[in-house]
């Protein structure tokens, strides 16, 4: 499995921002632009949370399993897999929609903000790309916690025990 780069979400965020508030620019022109939804922060702080709470349970289990702690549970594999494979698609669709909101968040900006839906429209999009941050955050987290110690036989010149 391939590890998050963050030049490749930051590139996602960026081209989805130009081209979102390329959509915004010619949306206005041409009819109202839709609004952003209120529920879209809580949304992804929801994600953010568990994918934060299920990192630190899986921390403290893999702390306990190391140190081998009579009782300890262990961490399937499975389990970890699939808990890295969740953050890293929460990740990506992060980046794309912390680009979609950011994009129309700098369009309400740059137009006019006049009219008081427009700013809590641009407020709502603020924090979208905020709570968007925070997935990214938690589900790198998540897959530094979840990754595998380097082997250190597998280094060249290494002599083979």
């Amino acid at each position: 499995m391939q590890q998050l780069r963050i030049r490749v979400l930051g590139g996602i965020f960026v081209v989805t921002g130009v081209l979102s508030w390329a959509a915004a620019r010619l949306w206005n022109a041409y009819g109202t632009l839709p609004g952003v939804p209120v529920a879209a922060p809580v949304v992804l702080a929801v994600i953010a949370v568990v994918l934060a709470a299920t990192a630190l349970a899986l921390r403290a289990r893999l702390k306990a399993q190391r140190e081998r702690v009579p009782g300890a549970k262990g961490v399937d594999p499975m389990v970890a897999a699939r808990a890295v494979v969740f953050g890293q698609a929460s990740a990506l669709v992060a980046s794309l929609v912390a680009g979609g909101y950011g994009g129309v968040g700098v369009f309400l900006l740059l137009d006019s903000l006049d009219a008081g839906m427009r700013r809590d429209q641009a407020l709502y999009a603020g924090l979208s790309v905020l709570a968007s941050v925070g997935v990214v955050a938690a589900a790198v987290f998540l897959e530094r916690v979840c990754k595998l110690p380097e082997d250190d036989d597998d280094e060249p010149g290494a002599a083979p025990a």
